[in-house]
């Protein structure tokens, strides 16, 4: 069963630069870089269910193949401006879900294993399917198969955000086949289509599919706005992580005293308000703040 998102990864020039960025924005990151200095360089800022992964470049060009998790054109879009790269999804028994995945004519490559860092700076094995060619989405599924064994306690105050974000809340794909796609990710998700709304922060018509209480958000821009400024300049693909804060007045003045400028704000569907990081501050992506005054 597909359970929640895990993380969202981003894609960045300059790994130093981005952690700063997220720092700045209130969120918490790691200081450890992993990889070697000539490959790919990562880092994380974690929430208390999900993080944020980071991974940049380093000197050399590292070899890219299809089955990889950035992908073969994994330089050209840093190049093009980085920003969020994939959405990874937590499944409970990956090998069920891939089965699924296969038996709705979806292409999966074979799963793989690998180690991913945890906030408590341990390792841990996960193993991770991919979408194959003929199914090439920005998703991949992740399964923790000794997460309990592995993780241990957190530690105190691992979790206290200078901005109280706490959770992802949605994050969103842009493209300009609204329903035609919602179809795509309903077959590889294994969900129904959910309804199409209005949203009214990034200007677009939107569905929302529910994982776990977070949201995988595909959407078509109506007018004027983030969506549309990120499908002309880069074209489909994810673009916007919107989080949860426990207070929105304390992400305002850890901003206002790191220096970053006053963020436009607007109005949800739902009468919330939300801020909007803009690319130029978060990494390349909008990064979005909404919650309780």
């Amino acid at each position: 069963m597909l359970r929640c998102i895990d993380h969202i990864l981003m894609g960045v020039s300059d790994l130093i630069r981005a952690q700063s960025q997220l720092r700045q924005l209130g969120f918490n990151v790691s200081d450890a870089l992993m990889g070697s200095p000539e490959g790919l360089q990562k880092a994380s800022a974690f929430n208390e269910k999900d993080s944020i992964q980071l991974c940049a470049i380093g000197k050399e060009k590292p070899f890219m193949q299809n089955g990889s998790i950035v992908g073969e054109d994994f330089a050209a879009f840093i190049a093009a401006g980085g920003g969020i790269r994939a959405v990874a999804i937590v499944s409970d028994d990956l090998d069920a879900d891939v089965a699924a995945m296969r038996a709705r004519d979806v292409e999966v490559l074979p799963i793989i294993q690998a180690t991913k860092s945890m906030a408590n700076a341990k390792g841990v094995p996960v193993r991770i399917a991919l979408l194959g060619p003929a199914n090439r989405l920005p998703l991949y599924f992740i399964e923790y198969p000794n997460l309990p064994q592995a993780l241990g306690p957190d530690e105190a105050g691992l979790f206290t955000h200078p901005n109280a974000v706490y959770t992802l809340e949605r994050t969103y794909i842009v493209t300009d086949h609204l329903h035609e796609n919602v179809l795509i990710y309903a077959r590889v998700l294994g969900l129904p289509p959910p309804s199409i709304v209005k949203g009214t922060v990034i200007m677009s018509d939107m569905a929302v599919f529910d994982l776990g209480g977070m949201g995988l958000g595909i959407v078509q821009p109506y007018a004027e706005g983030p969506a549309l400024q990120a499908l002309t300049a880069r074209g489909p693909g994810p673009f916007q992580a919107l989080y949860r804060t426990r207070s929105m007045d304390q992400a305002r003045l850890w901003m206002k005293d790191q220096g970053v400028p006053s963020l436009p704000c607007g109005v949800r569907n739902t009468g919330e308000v939300a801020m909007l990081a803009p690319p130029e501050l978060a990494a390349g992506a909008y990064i979005g703040f909404v919650g309780m005054a």
